[in-house]
This record gives structure tokens, sequence and C-alpha cells, in this order.
């Protein structure tokens, strides 16, 4: 029996080796089970297979999935604190950061999401998506000088990026500067067809300047890009109103309060969730360029 033992080997497992291979087996099958719930939107058992195999062994993979399972649950600072395990481990990967700071933007902390830019600043300071996501932070701590800074040097690298456009556009109207604001909004328009955002700025901007009948049609071209437009139909009833047209005024501020009242209760777990989609959606908000 020795004989064959030693010829062929011994296949029978030692009881550590068992008790190892069980382990990587059971740790593999929670982490795909994981993963396949989260593909399948399933993100509360996603996070619960990824619990128990972070506690059979680290794994970075794991962290970033359990990353994006958070966010889809609304728990926002459990994301982040998995996003904060990655670039301690991966201290040179400036996705993270970027991650770390659409994150902290979905949990409204500009400070924190100042402080991941900076660091992916540090890694490559040529990214325009850092620098426009730089600006949504220093808006958020209403610094609009450096805003604009960081957006005007997001379009210098990236000519074409739609986005820092818009945004740079909305914040200088914002800050009274509507003749810059203007040239931005131009711009887009030349490059975007029927796009609510674009021309809600545009009518916002004629309405700044006093430009009444313009802001009115541009109001006007939102809605037939978006019939459901809340915003459109009461500020472009408050310009029908001070033009003198009470009844189609009215009817406009009418329809927006009806609009306004089917809109869903935002509270429970779809309140978060919808809050966390519109904020993650400000961040690309027309996803055009």
């Amino acid at each position: 029996m020795k004989f064959f033992k030693a010829l062929f080997g011994n296949k029978e497992e030692k009881p550590e080796e068992k008790k190892k291979n069980e382990e990587a087996k059971n740790f593999d099958v929670l982490k795909y089970d994981g993963v396949r719930a989260l593909r399948a939107g399933q993100a509360e058992y996603a996070i619960r297979c990824f619990t128990h195999a972070l506690q059979m062994q680290d794994d970075l993979e794991i962290h970033d999935y359990m990353s994006q399972a958070y966010i889809r649950t609304g728990e926002l600072t459990k994301a982040y604190e998995q996003l904060q395990k990655l670039a301690e481990a991966q201290p040179d990967n400036q996705q993270i950061f970027i991650r770390m700071a659409n994150v902290a933007y979905m949990m409204e902390d500009y400070g924190a999401m100042a402080g991941a830019c900076e660091k992916a600043m540090l890694i490559d300071d040529k990214t325009p998506e850092v620098m426009y996501l730089y600006a949504r932070a220093c808006i958020g701590q209403d610094d609009v000088t450096n805003a604009v800074a960081m957006l005007t040097k997001a379009i210098s690298l990236k000519e074409d990026y739609g986005d820092a456009y818009l945004l740079r556009g909305e914040t200088l109207l914002k800050n009274g500067d509507n003749d810059e604001a203007d040239e931005d909004v131009q711009w887009l328009l030349e490059h975007t067809k029927d796009n609510e955002d674009v021309l809600t700025l545009k009518a916002r901007i004629e309405r700044a300047k006093g430009n009444t009948d313009e802001a009115i049609d541009y109001f006007s071209k939102v809605i037939d890009a978006n019939p459901f437009n809340i915003d459109a139909y009461r500020e472009r009833g408050e310009l029908k109103l001070a033009a003198g047209d009470e009844k189609s005024g009215n009817e406009d501020i009418e329809y927006a309060k009806e609009l306004t009242a089917q809109l869903p209760e935002k509270e429970g777990d779809e309140g978060i969730e919808k809050k966390v989609n519109d904020k993650y959606k400000s961040i690309d908000p027309y996803g055009v360029f």
C-alpha cells in the first residue's frame, strides 16, 4: 500500500487543505452571486453576498462592487467608505478619486468632493472630467470665480465638452454675466438639437436680458421638447402675466401646479434612489458629449 501511495501520490486531502479549498469555493460563490444580483438590480442581496465574502477574504474588486451596490440603495456614506479602501490600496488610480468625487457630490459634501478632485489632479491635471467635477465642488461652496476657471480649463482640454459649456453658462447667468452666458448657450444651440436643458438656459438668459417675447418662445420650445417640464410652464406663465396676457399666463401656472401635484412622494427607499439618480443626472445632464 505504501508503495502505491509513493508511486501515485496521496490524493486524499488533508483537513487543512480541504477547509481552505471549501472556503475558497464559498468565497467565489458569494462573490459571483453578488455580481449577478447587482447586475440584476438586486442591490440589497448583492450587499449581503459581498459582506459575507469580505469576511472570508479582503478583495478590492468586491469593494468596488460593494460601492456600486451602496450607491443603488442610496447608502452613499457606505459607498464612499468602500471607495476610500480602494484609494488606500491604489493611490495612483485616478478613476477611484473621480468616483469618490461623484459620490461626494451626491452626498452634497462639497468639501470631500473638492478633496477628491485635488487628489485626482495630482495624478493627472489634464483630465477634463476632473476639472468639471472640481467646478461642481466650487459651485457647492459658492466659489463662482474658481468654478468658471475650472470649467474654462475643462473646455480648453476638450473643445466639445458640452456639459462644461452648459454648467458654465448656468453659472455665469446666476452671477449676472448674461452676455458671457449667452455665448456659451449659442455654442450649445449650434451643437445640439431640441435639448430641454439648453433651451431652458437660453430662455432664462433672454428673460434676464428683459427680452420677454424671446424668452416665452424658448420656454415654448422647452415644452415641445418635454411636455411635462413644470418649470417651463411656470416661468412661461409668469412672463405671460408680466406681459399682460392674464388668461394664458394663469393657464400655464395652473397646469404647472397640476403637474406638481402628480409627482410621486419622495419618501422611503424609492425617494432616496430617485434623489440619487437625479443628482447623478445633473453631473451629465444630457449625455450628448
